[in-house]
């Protein structure tokens, strides 16, 4: 592949807008997450990578409806005091800073194999985010517990994340052919996940929790009834074959049929800057796409072939890292081997899942975690993440790699 001017500018604004993902806003202007996105794609069509009418084409509008459908599901969870009355449970129960940290990990890990963790992180973080601020313990070890245990746990089956859902469709495996594969490497990774984060946020989780008594919250019984039957109801559909968007609108409209809850009051919960976020990095991905650069860059790697599991691995971790997940997945597949390609389908639903660990910008699920977390002012740097997840992401994805070969 020859080289073209596009790919210049598709590199360029892509490293730009990495960078500022990775800080959290740029060092020279006041640009946040949700900005460097809106200017990224606007660059890729001012610079002709893209055309206005292909920027339109690439947006991926049932991931945004997916996301805006379940914001406001949370939005009136939030609003029927659903989080706080959980929060109190679990205050309850937690006796200590570590014991509450296992337990946010176990429950995001295994919400997150049953639902998509994107959607998981957008229900569970502002419960984490209660109950720190009740029982006054610093929110960092608990919210890198959610985001990253979400990933973990979320590789263990197709219906765990984007990128997973989508190499079922492409692959053509079944449900439980990949979990019994999937799922051992997922359950070690859950355990290093909270060996790593107790380690090394130990002083944070030093000491136990003194008795608190229940926070005075207004709860309303029907509509957390009504927003979690909804709720069960859009997972069951999308477990029955429904698509997912059609079935997570139909619950949002339905809720949005109410005479005990203000519009408005919904509306203000949404999270706009996420669906920003998320619209733009489709137009950035795409540009990078188009112009050829992944492409161009792939042709000339060091290495000749995918054929090793530790190269297609490390190919895997550093490309999703890279243009995200999914886009790794669409490009990968390309370099499946055409000797028992379900092995190796296998191995990239897996470590593209994975590598979701490595830098916060790594997964969606890690920037819903971060955003939700700074609307509350509460700060995670791309160094406090990193320290955890670099020696998380080479463990669990060496392990994935002897488990496959042991397999076979």
């Amino acid at each position: 592949m020859e080289y073209r001017i596009e790919m210049l500018w598709s590199g360029l604004i892509l490293l730009i807008v990495l960078v500022i993902f990775t800080l959290g806003k740029s060092p020279l202007f006041r640009v946040d997450r949700a900005g460097a996105a809106i200017v990224g794609a606007a660059a890729m069509i001012g610079t002709g990578v893209l055309s206005f009418q292909e920027a339109s084409a690439v947006i991926d509008f049932k991931t945004i409806i997916i996301l805006f459908s379940m914001m406001i599901v949370v939005a009136n969870l939030k609003l029927a005091g659903f989080f706080e009355l959980i929060g109190n449970m679990v205050c309850r129960k937690a006796a200590g800073k570590k014991q509450l940290l296992l337990a946010i990990i176990m429950a995001s890990g295994i919400m997150s194999a049953l639902a998509i963790n994107d959607i998981i992180c957008l229900l569970f973080t502002p419960v984490v985010l209660f109950i720190c601020r009740k029982m006054q313990c610093n929110p960092l070890p608990h919210l890198l517990g959610v985001a990253m245990a979400s990933n973990i746990g979320s590789a263990a089956t197709l219906m765990g994340n984007p990128q997973n859902i989508l190499v079922g469709s492409l692959s053509g495996m079944s449900f439980f052919t990949y979990f019994w594969v999937a799922s051992p490497v997922a359950f070690v990774g859950l355990a290093a996940v909270y060996a790593a984060i107790a380690f090394s946020c130990r002083k944070k989780l030093e000491g136990d929790f003194s008795a608190v008594s229940d926070t005075d919250v207004f709860v309303h019984p029907y509509l957390i009834a009504k927003s979690l039957l909804i709720f069960i109801l859009i997972l069951a559909a999308y477990m029955y074959g429904y698509d997912l968007a059609l079935a997570s609108s139909l619950g949002g409209a339905a809720l949005l049929i109410t005479r005990r809850v203000k519009p408005n009051k919904v509306y203000a919960s949404i999270d706009f800057n996420l669906l920003v976020i998320f619209m733009g990095l489709f137009v950035i991905i795409a540009g990078v796409e188009r112009s050829g650069l992944a492409g161009f860059v792939f042709d000339r790697l060091v290495f000749s072939g995918f054929d090793s599991m530790g190269v297609f691995a490390a190919a895997t971790l550093v490309l999703s890292n890279v243009v995200s997940n999914v886009p790794a997945v669409l490009l990968m597949k390309f370099f499946i081997p055409l000797e028992n390609p379900e092995y190796w389908w296998k191995a990239l639903a897996l470590f593209s899942t994975l590598a979701g660990n490595l830098t916060i910008s790594g997964s969606i699920a890690n920037l819903i975690v971060v955003e939700i977390a700074k609307r509350e002012n509460i700060s995670i740097t791309a160094r406090e993440y990193f320290i955890v997840g670099f020696p998380l992401t080479i463990f669990t994805v060496v392990v994935g790699v002897l488990w496959l070969s042991i397999i076979g």
